[in-house]
């Protein structure tokens, strides 16, 4: 009995030295094998061959034990377990698979020990196998659950990342090309597509893919049966697992994935809305990826990918939003900056190119306005390449007929949008414009437009009205300035130019005049009177009037100007006008002047620097500062000496002194000096103020007499024959030249200065040609001269050298520096041989 009071079992157990020690050895509890140094077994317990399924007799004096071990496994015991137990004499807990008899492997720990006899040699090496197989399967598992943690781990920090990006960013298309990224690292997946839903077309539109099973960039109406469109009616996630599956649902999907080698594809909607009211939920677009080979996706997996379409829908609808604003804000901008540009121009046509530029490319890539103003209209354009034109005006008649916008629709072979351009209540014209289809917003871009359209028709139509009034204005203001200034008189000859100040609509008071106070007495005069508008025109013209009345052969600029102090007496608003007046006796080249408050007139002879005539100056009309007396300076002036005078508006200026305004004006003066008569007081004007000026300005030159030989500078253009021309006609026909030697010193004269233009300068627009006249009694003598690389006559323009050599009696060419080409032609009925 034991202590307690039970039975005594220790008494039934046998103690370990009384156990058959065979019978421990073969029933243990691992596997024994006694094997020789080179690995061949000479003992093994019944324990290894119930774990193998070896006979005793297939193993002994039979196999070596690394040849029970897998390939892998020999090659580890050829090159480090054998090396290692050789050194060490032991290893311990050696992790191997064992091929068993059935060609199965079972995972083993071994551990081993070598026994040396006396010499020190190897003898045996006992191993002892433990069975490691559910081990190995515990390990394995906890692997597993490490991989699925791990894998768990990089979604949720891919999935952080997705949402980091999908709050930064602030568009639609930024939205799209970040959940465009998520599916790869999140889900090994191989491409992907996204499509967004336009509400306003009812169509899903492709914004961003990189999947061809999706059909990558194809649109579809939201009613197709395409497998992206019914997961967006439906609103819920969809994986397609297979081939088979997609074949028997969306035969569509199951070609394309063929064709680009896919097996799985995942159909997220990208929703809006409290996930767990699905009536509330919107749907925002599809977000569609696909795997390469056949995906099973985990309950996991498949949460990650709902939470992504919700995080996805979230920021597509801020963004949205964001997007209208962002338009809006932009769209009213352009309007504005737009309205402003506008502004800015006067003038029909400027506004309707600024219009067109404006629009060009910020909205359109080819915009044209025309409007029915004048015979033939107006039309600008920008951009390109132009539409159909029968189109065009086909679209172009029915929004003037129905002075409503047509607009460009899906599929519209021109693809133009045409807006009515309307004001006070008619059709002045059309903007035309061809713009890129917007994804969503169609009615907002609309409006827009319509609203662009409005505005342009007014600037424009206020455009129109400004220049039918300006147009008036400035024909009151030539009615009111001399038409009938006197010329064909070889004595002298009279260019004058007036150019209207700023883009007002009132009318100046720069006034010019020239007229014949006898047949042998010349008068010119320039005035400025104070203020603009039609009181100044009146007073303009009654001063030009009172001019005219007191210029007698009597009166002199002295006693003129005393007039004119008088006239103010009974026409207030002449007083304090300025008036640079001169009379000249085309006989004797006398110069009698007088300046009422008015800038100095501009003397340039045949020789010496230009002179400002300062003399006999006083104050302006009817002015207190005039003082008592008036005074007037006599002069005489050489053949070919010009005159000029001119109002202030030429060399005043607001950030620059007068008498740096009158330098300037003495220096481009001289250096025109050579230039045709005609058109020199207009390329004064353009040289001086430019076609944008604020001031009136008015020119008056006068060129006295005829030259004993005529030098003229043009320019290497053929636009500035016809005015040396007109020189030299008056020049020739002053000295008293007979018609036929005239024409032909013109003809010969115009062909040798073309072929300089054309080939002296060829290459070179700024070139120079020089034309020296002289005149004796018997010939007329001309030299035109370039510093050009000229041709010859042996080259093109032949016909003109022949027409030099048949009007002219003699004609020699220099090639030197350039070329000087030396013609003459007798003067009288009587015409010598041709040549010299």
């Amino acid at each position: 009995m034991s202590e307690s009071g039970g039975p005594d079992v220790t008494q039934e157990l046998r103690l370990p030295w009384d156990d058959d020690p065979a019978d421990l050895y073969d029933h243990a509890p691992c596997g024994y094998l006694t094997t020789l140094p080179d690995g061949t077994v000479l003992r093994v317990n019944r324990t290894f061959l119930e774990w193998t399924g070896y006979t005793r007799a297939q193993l002994v004096g039979h196999r070596r034990f690394r040849e029970l071990l897998t390939a892998g496994d020999q090659i580890y015991h050829e090159t480090h377990y054998a090396p290692l137990l050789m050194m060490q004499g032991e290893v311990h807990e050696i992790a191997l698979e064992v091929v068993r008899a059935d060609g199965l492997r079972l995972p083993v720990l071994v551990n081993s020990v070598m026994e040396r006899g006396d010499s020190g040699a190897p003898r045996l090496i006992r191993t002892m196998v433990f069975n490691a197989a559910e081990r190995r399967r515990y390990e394995k598992e906890l692997l597993h659950a490490r991989r699925v943690a791990e894998a768990a781990e990089k979604r949720v920090r891919v999935l952080q990342q997705i949402v980091a990006d999908l709050a930064a960013a602030p568009t639609q298309a930024e939205v799209a090309e970040a959940v465009l990224r998520a599916p790869e690292p999140a889900f090994q997946a191989t491409s992907g597509s996204v499509h967004l839903i336009d509400a306003e077309r009812d169509r899903l539109v492709a914004v961003a893919s990189t999947d061809p099973a999706i059909g990558a960039g194809d649109d579809m109406p939201r009613d197709s049966p395409r497998a992206v469109a019914e997961v967006a009616r439906r609103g819920d996630l969809h994986v397609v697992h297979n081939l088979a599956e997609a074949a028997e649902h969306f035969p569509d999907l199951a070609a394309s994935m063929t064709r680009a080698g896919r097996r799985t594809v995942v159909l997220l909607p990208l929703t809006t809305g409290p996930a767990e009211d699905q009536a509330g939920v919107t749907v925002l677009g599809v977000l569609a990826f696909s795997f390469a080979g056949e995906r099973e996706l985990t309950d996991g997996e498949l949460r990650v990918i709902r939470l992504l379409g919700q995080q996805a829908g979230q920021a597509l609808d801020r963004a949205r939003l964001y997007d209208d604003a962002r338009r809006r804000e932009e769209r009213a901008a352009f309007l504005a900056a737009t309205t402003r540009a506008l502004d800015e121009e006067h003038r029909l046509l400027q506004r309707s190119r600024r219009l067109v530029e404006r629009v060009v490319p910020e909205i359109a890539d080819w915009a044209a306005v025309r409007l029915h103003v004048g015979p033939a209209g107006l039309r600008e354009d920008a951009g390109g390449p132009p539409p159909a034109e029968d189109l065009l005006a086909e679209r172009i008649a029915e929004a003037t007929r129905s002075a409503r916008p047509v607009f460009a629709t899906e599929g519209d072979p021109l693809g133009c949008t045409v807006l009515p351009l309307t004001a006070r209540g008619r059709v002045l014209g059309t903007l035309s414009l061809r713009t890129a289809a917007e994804p969503r917003g169609a009615a907002a871009e609309r409006a827009f437009l319509a609203e662009l359209a409005d505005r342009a028709g007014l600037a424009l139509e206020n455009a129109r009205l400004y220049e039918q009034e300006r147009a008036i204005a400035q024909s009151l203001q030539r009615s009111l300035l001399a038409t009938d200034v006197p010329g064909g008189d070889p004595r002298f000859t009279v260019e004058t130019h007036y150019r209207s100040g700023g883009q007002g609509l009132e009318v100046g008071g720069d006034w010019f005049d020239a007229f014949l106070i006898t047949a042998d007495k010349l008068a010119v005069v320039v005035g400025d009177v104070v203020g603009r508008g039609l009181e100044a025109a009146g007073t303009m013209g009654q001063l030009r009037s009172a001019v005219r009345a007191l210029a007698t052969a009597e009166n002199g600029p002295a006693r003129l100007l005393d007039g004119l102090d008088r006239f103010c007496q009974r026409v207030e608003s002449a007083r304090m006008a300025t008036v640079a007046y001169a009379e000249v006796d085309l006989d004797s080249r006398e110069l009698v002047y007088a300046c009422a408050g008015h800038l100095p007139p501009l003397l340039h002879q045949p020789t010496g620097a230009g002179e400002f005539l300062a003399q006999a100056r006083s104050g302006p009309i009817g002015s207190r500062a005039a003082g008592p007396r008036r005074t007037e300076h006599r002069m005489r002036l050489a053949p070919g000496s010009r005159l000029l005078l001119y109002t202030d508006g030429l060399v005043a200026r607001r950030d620059r002194a007068v008498d740096r305004g009158l330098e300037v004006l003495s220096r481009t003066f001289g250096r025109l000096r050579g230039a045709p008569t005609k058109g020199l007081t207009a390329a004064l004007a353009d040289t001086l103020v430019g076609r944008e000026h604020s001031a009136d300005v008015c020119l008056l030159c006068l060129t006295l007499g005829t030259e004993e030989r005529l030098e003229r500078s043009l320019g290497a253009d053929p636009l500035q024959i016809a005015l040396l021309r007109s020189d030299l006609r008056a020049w020739l026909t002053g000295h008293g030249v007979d018609e036929d030697c005239l024409n032909a010193v013109l003809l010969g004269c115009s062909e040798a200065i073309a072929n300089a233009i054309e080939h002296g300068y060829r290459d070179d627009p700024f070139g120079m040609v020089d034309v020296c006249a002289t005149i004796t009694d018997d010939a007329v003598e001309v030299r035109v001269a370039d510093r050009g690389v000229w041709r010859g006559p042996g080259h093109a323009r032949g016909r003109g050298i022949r027409l030099i050599e048949d009007s002219m009696d003699e004609v020699s060419f220099d090639r030197g520096e350039g070329t000087t080409v030396t013609m003459l032609r007798r003067r009288g009925p009587a015409r010598g041989p041709v040549g010299g």
